[in-house]
């Protein structure tokens, strides 16, 4: 265990936590919403602090991060724990764990280690992913701290739920966001997965802000948040706050406790994909359809193709310093040739 961060004590040994936009009030010897941060006392316990109960080194196309280094490696970590209760979590069996089995496991790395681990596996950045990296903030802000004085990069897979404090203490270590806006319906954030729509917008205008480079993903789900009104909402926002972003547009399989909708139909993500673009944006792909077009990227101002991938996968990158090597249109991003 270790003290968290970001968060003020109150009268009678209760604290709010000041980590993520629910704000927690914690009575001595309760948890937070996010089941590992602990009042002990009236002191804020991290209970998952090094406790890591996934690592893997992944692609990095499978953030999905399509426009930072593509065809790199990333060491990818997570404890578990979540501050949101989404239905169709695909990773509930740990993102839910200390709610749902009351159980908190894992094994215990330090922040040194985790980068040794990513050096090992020659991966050029630490992804914080598969849970919510929010709620093992120290962890992650220790781990990236480490990371970046050896050459590594951070990145953050992330509902978007912190606080613009929890960004301030994090933004100079971190490099890169894939963020889910898992709708553009105040309802359907509620009923959906226990949160609210604004604070997600906010941080996605923030992390632009900041300069740090952002995707952002929206796992479409048939009857929910698939209408065409709400996703013209949706891109149009993306849109107005930077058209160079690239929007992930995913398709559905029912799992956890989600499973009374279909998989989403392959012609309605090609839909959404017309959407993004009618909308005004320059990047859009598609999620979950291996071999579709829409895995591609193709120059915004001149088409042509330039990265072809198939699932995970790089198989050609003809991008060389940002440029476009068509028409010399400056493609947004974070790029290296692929060697």
């Amino acid at each position: 265990m270790k003290e968290a961060s970001l968060y003020d004590r109150m009268e009678n040994e209760k604290i709010r936590c000041r980590l993520c936009n629910h704000r927690c009030v914690v009575k001595p010897g309760a948890r937070g919403l996010c089941g590992v941060r602990e009042n002990r006392g009236g002191t804020l316990m991290s209970l998952v602090y090094g406790k890591i109960i996934a690592g893997h080194c992944d692609p990095i196309e499978k953030k999905p991060l399509f426009h930072f280094f593509p065809g790199t490696r990333s060491y990818s970590i997570a404890t578990v724990g979540c501050n949101f209760r989404c239905t169709f979590c695909q990773n509930a069996d740990i993102s839910q764990m200390p709610v749902d089995q009351n159980r908190i496991v894992g094994e215990d790395m330090s922040p040194e280690e985790i980068v040794r681990q990513a050096l090992r596996y020659g991966a050029q950045s630490i992804s914080y992913t598969y849970t919510e990296p929010t709620v093992y903030f120290e962890t992650a802000a220790d781990t990236a701290r480490i990371a970046v004085s050896k050459g590594l990069k951070n990145v953050f897979v992330s509902n978007g739920y912190m606080t613009r404090d929890c960004l301030e203490e994090i933004h100079p270590d971190l490099h890169a966001a894939n963020v889910d806006l898992k709708a553009f319906s105040d309802r359907f954030y509620k009923e959906q997965c226990g949160a609210r729509l604004k604070p997600v917008l906010d941080t996605i205008k923030t992390m632009r802000e900041m300069g740090v480079w952002l995707e952002v993903t929206t796992l479409l789900i048939p009857g929910l948040n698939d209408s065409q009104e709400e996703l013209k909402e949706l891109a149009r926002f993306l849109a107005e706050t930077d058209p160079g972003i690239p929007w992930h547009i995913s398709r559905f399989h029912p799992t956890y406790r989600l499973t009374d909708r279909p998989m989403t139909p392959i012609q309605s993500v090609r839909r959404a994909r017309d959407i993004g673009y009618e909308a005004g944006l320059q990047y859009v792909y598609t999620g979950n359809v291996p071999g579709d077009e829409g895995e591609n990227t193709f120059c915004h101002n001149c088409r042509t193709p330039l990265i072809e991938r198939l699932g995970f996968r790089v198989n050609w990158n003809r991008i060389a310093d940002g440029i476009c090597p068509e028409c010399g249109a400056a493609v947004p991003g974070v790029w290296q040739e692929i060697h």
